[in-house]
């Protein structure tokens, strides 16, 4: 069972990335999705949720208006998505993605027992 993040990269401030999250082994349908991000001597910070059906998400303060999780069901791999605009270069980290334990909103990554490998986003003055 794993969740692959992708989509990260070198950007420049004010450039936009979308990240994906696709899970393989199993099927996280009915289980809300999260992306959370790590930068250097920081500790890993929740960045956005997304409930089991995709109706309600939840973001940072830092990203709220800038960022936008999604989900798609519909296809057997259930697939994530955080779209990012208006980067800047606080927003530089590892971003992860997470399943947690249950359907519902959660921003406290100790209520979520699968991650994903992680992939980087670097953004440029």
């Amino acid at each position: 069972v794993q969740l692959q993040a992708s989509g990260g990269g070198l950007v420049q401030f004010g450039d936009s990335l979308r990240l994906s999250c696709v899970a393989s082994g199993r099927t996280f349908s009915n289980n809300g999705m999260g992306w959370f991000r790590q930068a250097p001597g920081k500790e890993r910070e929740f960045v956005a949720a997304v409930t089991w059906n995709g109706s309600s998400t939840k973001y940072a303060d830092s990203v709220k208006g800038r960022f936008t999780i999604s989900r798609d069901n519909a296809n057997a791999k259930n697939t994530v998505y955080l779209q990012m605009n208006s980067l800047n270069p606080d927003d530089t980290a590892v971003y992860y993605c997470a399943a947690s334990i249950g359907s519902k909103l959660v921003s406290d990554r100790r209520l979520y027992n699968k991650w994903g490998q992680g992939t980087q986003v670097t953004v440029s003055s």
